[in-house]
């Protein structure tokens, strides 16, 4: 969904795209609807392409607000304007960007890399104070050793490092 495209803020992709063009527009976040089509707490992760490349991406492996509308908001204006990666999403982009949203299940340790398959789980990887994660189904990422790899240079943790390993699966929505 462009940004540009009708919203309706009770879906997440909807709440998302509503929320960044607020924000890009006029410096305020919207309040979650209390007719939200997902309940409960969880992990949300929003992620912005522009011409199919990464623009931005944050999330929260765990729930840290009161709702899943919540976190949609936080992690949305995020995504727009605080990705190290990325300058923050300008007015002018605005109708370019395309918008998804990655809810989480809760984290579950692993005991070794047959337990993962990058299709359906994501990953994270954690070793002496540092974590990597990588989402599921990423294009290009076959296999877990790939996977586990990335998450590992992302953190900034060394081949060889002993790692914690734990997998998630994610409802995405477009």
């Amino acid at each position: 969904m462009s940004v540009n495209e009708e919203k309706d803020i009770r879906t997440l992709v909807g709440l998302a795209g509503k929320t960044i063009e607020t924000y890009i527009k006029k410096g305020e976040k919207p309040a979650p609807p209390d007719d939200f089509e997902v309940q409960g707490r969880a992990g949300v992760f929003v992620s912005i392409k522009k011409s199919g490349r990464l623009r931005g991406c944050i999330g929260t492996l765990q729930p840290v607000t009161a709702s899943v509308a919540e976190e949609v908001i936080e992690n949305a204006v995020s995504a727009a304007t605080r990705d190290p990666r990325f300058p923050p999403v300008t007015p002018d982009e605005l109708d370019q960007i395309v918008i998804s949203v990655d809810v989480l299940t809760s984290p579950e340790p692993i005991g070794n890399m047959s337990d993962l398959d990058p299709k359906k789980y994501g990953v994270i990887v954690r070793s002496r104070g540092k974590a990597g994660v990588l989402l599921p189904d990423l294009p290009g990422i076959d296999t877990a050793e790939e996977q586990v790899n990335i998450a590992m240079r992302k953190a900034g943790i060394g081949p060889g490092e002993p790692v914690d390993l734990f997998r998630f699966e994610v409802r995405r929505y477009f």
